[in-house]
């Protein structure tokens, strides 16, 4: 019988929550106001934080670190619409932790006071992995077919608000969005569920006042 030690793999995760919660308290000592963005690669992550940054630079002064394994694209994309940003290779990893953020947010933090966390295209790796950020968005896209809630329920869990995106195209990919709602309750009642059509600047409006904006 083949035994596996879990220590070290709960040491880092103890570690990563201590180091969120330094983050946290950092941010909010400076007055930052701050959001991790979660979802797979395709969902519509960055559309709607170009939605989220055009709208609100008027009433913020919006930051936003982007998480990608090699490129600044997304990062690019959001800074067009006024917020500072920064990127940061991630390499190989899977996901943002709290290390990577830590030494981010100094970069960032100056002159912004709403920040916005763009985590790498994943739905698995970042629900173990608090960046210290005050709530935690999900975005799934009808695209991902109807059982992306059901084969991936740690990561709403997790999650303050979720975004049902491309909504436009539920009946295109016979994905029911009624039916994607109602699996992320199962999973967590509280999480606020927000039906979007990202690009076409649908929805914005009720995810601003899901956030809190």
């Amino acid at each position: 019988m083949h035994k596996i030690d879990m220590r070290d793999e709960e040491s880092l995760l103890a570690h990563n929550r201590e180091l969120a919660e330094e983050i946290n308290k950092k941010l909010k000592e400076r007055g930052i106001r701050s959001i991790d963005v979660m979802g797979a690669i395709g969902s519509g992550k960055t559309t709607i934080l170009e939605k989220l940054s055009e709208r609100l630079k008027g009433s913020y002064r919006i930051g936003a670190l982007a998480g990608d394994l090699t490129t600044t694209i997304d990062a690019d994309r959001i800074a067009r619409h006024g917020a500072k940003t920064f990127q940061i290779s991630t390499g190989k990893e899977c996901h943002l932790d709290a290390h990577f953020i830590s030494h981010a947010v100094d970069e960032v933090a100056d002159e912004i006071d709403l920040l916005f966390i763009e985590n790498v295209g994943n739905l698995i790796c970042p629900a173990d992995f608090p960046l210290g950020a005050d709530q935690r968005m999900v975005v799934i896209s009808v695209t991902e077919g109807p059982y992306m809630v059901k084969k991936h329920p740690y990561i709403f869990a997790e999650a303050d608000v979720a975004v049902i995106n491309k909504r436009d195209l539920a009946e295109a990919m016979e994905v029911s969005v009624e039916d994607l709602e109602a699996d992320i309750k199962e999973i967590s009642p509280d999480t606020r569920v927000v039906r979007m059509c990202a690009r076409a600047g649908e929805g914005i409006d009720e995810l601003i006042k899901a956030l809190g904006l």
